[in-house]
């Protein structure tokens, strides 16, 4: 990849998830062309990047929000939103027909090379980049929402993918900030949705066959868990947590694991009568009308993280 501050980057679909990119690669340097198929969602879209600009200034995770909030320029036309790019990121809905179609137009629209990349969450390259002349260039970037809160992003190629577009989508991501992790080969979820997936089958289990509260199981992860997963992964905490470390770990602890997995086999849909219970005490903790609300304060909680860690990774 080029130096960021002359790189030019497409952002297709300009709903929360593009909205976030925009703010995620200019943040980096980028000069970021937002294009949308509505004209009025586009014209949301540039506000809402100017507001998050400037609320990310006001928590300290922005030096000056109204010079990263103009290296953003909504286009009106895909074929102008693409020229010259270097890289593309597409988040139109998930639905595979429609990424076969704007893929299709990408790929003869955009500089030869230039990488093109979706931020889907399930549905694998392969299903909309086959019958491409430029399929080798192409690729899944998963994003977490939202990813100018939470940086890691996840890579993946088609079968077909070139190993060079995959590293070159890496070092993009190093250098505005997020925190790449390649995904080998194709596979449903990804990687961070099926870890989430394992935690929530096993969250819903707890919860139905009665042995805690959909309060309690939160506090679990939030207050025990999470503390720890926040700045290291299950592999390092379970290195870290035996005297010897990880073949320590299993050694000690492996047994237990193997008699706890033989019940954790079940892979039935999550039950009607579950999710409504799931749903009952949720809303007896927060009613619907104030989900919004809660939504502001989970992302002003992420700034403080994200600030503190930076801060943390800076002495380290």
């Amino acid at each position: 990849m080029s130096d960021k501050a002359d790189m030019a980057v497409a952002v297709v679909g300009a709903g929360l998830i593009g909205q976030a990119w925009a703010i995620v690669f200019a943040r980096g340097g980028c000069n970021v062309r937002l294009w949308d198929g509505d004209a009025a969602a586009l014209d949301r879209a540039k506000q809402m990047v100017d507001e998050l600009a400037a609320k990310l200034q006001d928590n300290g995770l922005l030096d000056d929000a109204a010079t990263v909030a103009a290296r953003i320029v909504p286009v009106d036309d895909l074929e102008t939103a693409l020229a010259g790019v270097a890289y593309v990121q597409e988040n139109l809905p998930e639905r595979v027909e429609l990424k076969q179609e704007i893929f299709a137009r990408m790929d003869a629209l955009a500089p030869s090379g230039a990488i093109l990349a979706s931020s889907t969450s399930s549905i694998p390259a392969s299903s909309f980049t086959e019958h491409l002349p430029g399929r080798e260039r192409c690729l899944v970037a998963h994003p977490v929402n939202p990813p100018y809160l939470v940086p890691v992003v996840e890579l993946c190629g088609a079968p077909w993918t070139d190993g060079q577009a995959v590293s070159r989508a890496r070092t993009l991501m190093q250098q505005v900030g997020q925190k790449p992790v390649t995904v080998n080969r194709e596979l449903e979820g990804f990687v961070l949705n099926r870890l989430q997936g394992a935690l929530l089958r096993e969250a819903f289990r707890l919860v139905e066959q009665g042995y805690v509260s959909v309060e309690d199981l939160d506090v679990t992860v939030k207050d025990g868990l999470g503390l720890r997963w926040s700045f290291m992964g299950p592999f390092e905490t379970i290195d870290l947590n035996a005297p010897a470390g990880i073949a320590d770990y299993c050694s000690r602890y492996g047994p237990m694991y193997e008699s706890i997995a033989r019940e954790q086999t079940d892979t039935g849909a999550w039950s009607r009568e579950v999710v409504a219970q799931l749903e009952s005490q949720r809303r007896q903790l927060l009613d619907k009308d104030q989900l919004l609300g809660r939504r502001i304060w989970r992302d002003g909680r992420l700034m403080a993280l994200m600030r503190h860690k930076k801060e943390q990774d800076a002495l380290d």
